[in-house]
């Protein structure tokens, strides 16, 4: 039977801040980002399955992001935990701020790398990840491919 391949798209608010970058992004800023899901899959061929002639149910792939990313970066604020970033971070977590830190200049194009692997761990055997697109804006966009990856 022929892979198929589905995409889910997700919306979320997040801010950050580069630090070290040498424009106005090494301010604290935020975006309405979009991402974009594909996964593919052979459909499942057994009529007395209730997914009969889904590669995956989208919300059971809605499930896996919404836990993954979107619950974990709606609404927060994300430091690289190797800055003096830091600092900022725990003024701002002592006031009730959601922020993440991570291990990365959260940029989108780790943004995606981070956000493949956290997908990836979550999917069935028999479902691979094949792309992300995660916009940051209108017109600027970051492409995780499966194809790419060594």
């Amino acid at each position: 039977m022929s892979k198929i391949r589905i995409t889910k798209q997700f919306n979320f608010e997040t801010g950050h801040a580069l630090y070290g970058y040498d424009g106005k992004c090494k301010n604290v800023h935020g975006h309405s980002y979009k991402l974009s899901v594909t996964v593919i899959g052979v459909p499942i061929a057994d009529p007395n399955n209730v997914k009969f002639g889904m590669v995956i149910d989208f919300s059971d792939l809605k499930r896996i992001v919404k836990e993954e990313i979107v619950d974990q970066f709606d609404h927060a604020t994300v430091f690289n935990k190797n800055t003096p970033h830091v600092e900022l971070a725990a003024e701002l977590i002592q006031r009730q701020h959601h922020v993440l830190l991570v291990d990365y200049q959260p940029t989108s194009e780790n943004m995606v790398i981070d956000f493949a692997a956290r997908i990836k761990a979550r999917l069935p055997q028999n479902i691979e990840l094949h792309s992300l697109k995660l916009q940051e804006t209108g017109t600027s966009f970051a492409e995780w491919h499966a194809a790419d990856q060594a």
